[in-house]
């Protein structure tokens, strides 16, 4: 039984208009041409990821404990960011629709944390804001059956990963299956599912806007929480995930090196390729410029040639 949302057409009409930011940044190159600019991102979705929490680290102190100086802070916050990092670095390994490797992620995530890290929770948990309690978790016995029919939502949904990334974001928050973790755990698990469709998501700091309107993130769950649904949740995230690649729309197209575009391109193509299909990609070089490159990869054995002059072919080695 797939969790209960409503796919509006105000919804389908900022899937279209964020599937067309994508497409735009990934012509660009931006984020795959620029370590510097990935790690600056990193940095970001770890500091606002945290600091919703209330981690009290800043963007200067994260990077120096990445740069593995020392900072001087509370020890919490500083392991608190320590297992962040080691959980975005290992987040390309690991597959969104396995749930040991959501286990694996949380337990990274709070190890030395939490008593329970890795584990679901054995009692019940409440969100309390002020003298009121926010939102009572179902009880701790339903969440591994729970947790295993969001997974197999994830397997088997045909939704856009988009939808998807949303209502498991959100059911996650729903059904609170740690004792701790459940809101960071929630936003690196649509992360991983974003990354499944659209790679640019590693690398977009989308958590920086739930910062920017945490009360209305917060609103839009308590919203969802009311009606049983999670439709006002996924609107309002879309609309996060949409004004966090407004920054990286239309920036001027950063000059790749050879070694940028040929390993841009091997990256993205499968099997045999040939020079035309290079010019394809790279739009915007000549084609001398195709053929030193694909002739220096040569040299460095990251590809090689098959056959000659017209029926030249290229494979990754």
């Amino acid at each position: 039984m797939n969790p209960p949302y409503n796919l509006t057409t105000e919804t389908l009409n900022l899937i279209i208009e964020i599937t067309e930011k994508v497409g735009q940044i990934n012509a660009q190159h931006i984020t795959k041409s620029s370590p510097e600019l990935r790690k600056q991102n990193r940095i970001k979705t770890i500091h606002a990821s945290l600091k919703i929490e209330g981690n009290t680290l800043s963007e200067d102190q994260i990077t120096a404990i990445i740069e593995n100086k020392r900072v001087l802070g509370p020890q919490k916050d500083i392991l608190e960011v320590n297992n962040a990092i080691q959980v975005y670095d290992i987040l390309d390994t690991l597959s969104h629709k396995s749930e040991k490797d959501f286990l694996l992620a949380h337990q990274t995530l709070t190890s030395n944390l939490i008593k329970d890290s890795g584990k679901y929770r054995k009692s019940g948990v409440g969100i309390v804001k002020g003298n009121k309690v926010a939102h009572l978790a179902p009880p701790a016995e339903l969440v591994p059956k729970l947790m295993k029919n969001l997974f197999n939502y994830l397997k088997n949904n045909k939704d856009h990963d988009l939808i998807k990334s949303l209502v498991f974001h959100y059911e996650l928050e729903f059904i609170h299956p740690f004792s701790d973790g459940n809101g960071r755990m929630g936003r690196v698990w649509n992360t991983l599912i974003l990354m499944n469709s659209f790679p640019i998501f590693q690398y977009i700091p989308f958590e920086s806007i739930i910062a920017k309107y945490q009360e209305g993130y917060y609103n839009a769950l308590a919203k969802s929480d009311k009606k049983g649904e999670s439709t006002d949740f996924i609107f309002f995230m879309l609309n996060v995930l949409n004004e966090a690649l407004d920054p990286y729309i239309n920036q001027k197209e950063i000059t790749l090196k050879a070694e940028d575009r040929i390993n841009i391109f091997l990256d993205q193509v499968e099997g045999e390729f040939m020079r035309s299909d290079y010019l394809k990609y790279f739009k915007s070089i000549s084609g001398p410029t195709a053929s030193r490159d694909l002739a220096n990869a040569v040299r460095l054995n990251l590809i090689k040639k098959l056959g000659d002059k017209r029926n030249t072919k290229y494979k990754k080695q």
